[in-house]
């Protein structure tokens, strides 16, 4: 009975001390996983990769507007057709397409006679009647042309009132990926080089987070946190920026 009493407290110590022994190599297991874990998440190096690239615009929207006045509101509106025909004829005249139009409906303004305080009173002096023509085409040179020669409507008594030229890209979507990727590249080479001074080398891609387009005059320095989209430059100059993240490898 003796020698069973004690085989059992041999074993009782035996796992005790096994246990102990589990506990410890388990917890430097863990201890080790944590490390290698606070290493993979802090061991990155962050770059910003930037792209540029200068494009014409190909794409042109024009608006002008011409405006007539008087006692009565059909007088008016007869005068308002025939300019607004006039200044058809004359833009088919430089080369402007019928399709390329849009005319806007025919606004309205009643006109007071003021009082001596220079304050409206009740009675009406006449009418004002507006319209707008707007030309959208692909040709921009060309109607960039016909926007600068367009006062010569002034000529013929009409009170034509052109506005300056907005100018588009319509191959912005596909310029957009290319310069991503090239954004990409070069967040990626930035990353080498400052991994190499300090004797090391990167390693995988580990986040990366695309920045704003900034559309400007070619000549433009301007930038925005929200973006910028610059419409009145036939020229433009496009930059692309993206925030990179890579592992870095001893």
């Amino acid at each position: 009975m003796e020698g069973l009493k004690v085989l059992k407290s041999t074993q009782i110590v035996i796992l005790g001390i096994c246990f102990v022994v589990a506990t410890i190599v388990s917890t430097v297991i863990f201890s080790r996983g944590l490390m290698q874990m606070k290493r993979f998440s802090s061991e990155v190096i962050k770059v910003t990769g930037s792209a540029e690239d200068n494009i014409v615009s190909d794409y042109l929207v024009w608006k002008a507007s011409f405006s007539r006045r008087a006692p009565a509101m059909t007088a008016a509106f007869e005068q308002l057709k025939a300019d607004l025909q006039a200044v058809k004829a004359y833009l088919i005249r430089q080369g402007v397409k019928e399709q390329e139009m849009v005319v806007a409906p025919t606004t309205t303004e009643v006109l007071y006679k003021k009082n001596e305080k220079g304050n409206n009173t009740n009675d009406i002096e006449g009418y004002l009647l507006a319209q707008e023509i707007e030309v959208r085409s692909h040709d921009v040179m060309r109607v960039t042309e016909i926007s600068r020669q367009a006062t010569e409507l002034i000529e013929q008594g009409i009170e034509f009132i052109s506005q300056p030229p907005e100018y588009f890209y319509t191959k912005l979507a596909e310029l957009k990926l290319a310069m991503l990727k090239e954004a990409t590249e070069n967040a990626r080479k930035r990353a080498e080089q400052m991994a190499l001074a300090t004797g090391g080398r990167i390693g995988t891609m580990r986040s990366a987070r695309m920045g704003v387009f900034q559309i400007t005059p070619v000549n433009s320095y301007d930038v925005s946190d929200w973006g910028l989209n610059d419409t009145s430059s036939l020229e433009k100059k496009v930059n692309a920026v993206v925030n990179v993240e890579f592992a870095i490898k001893e």
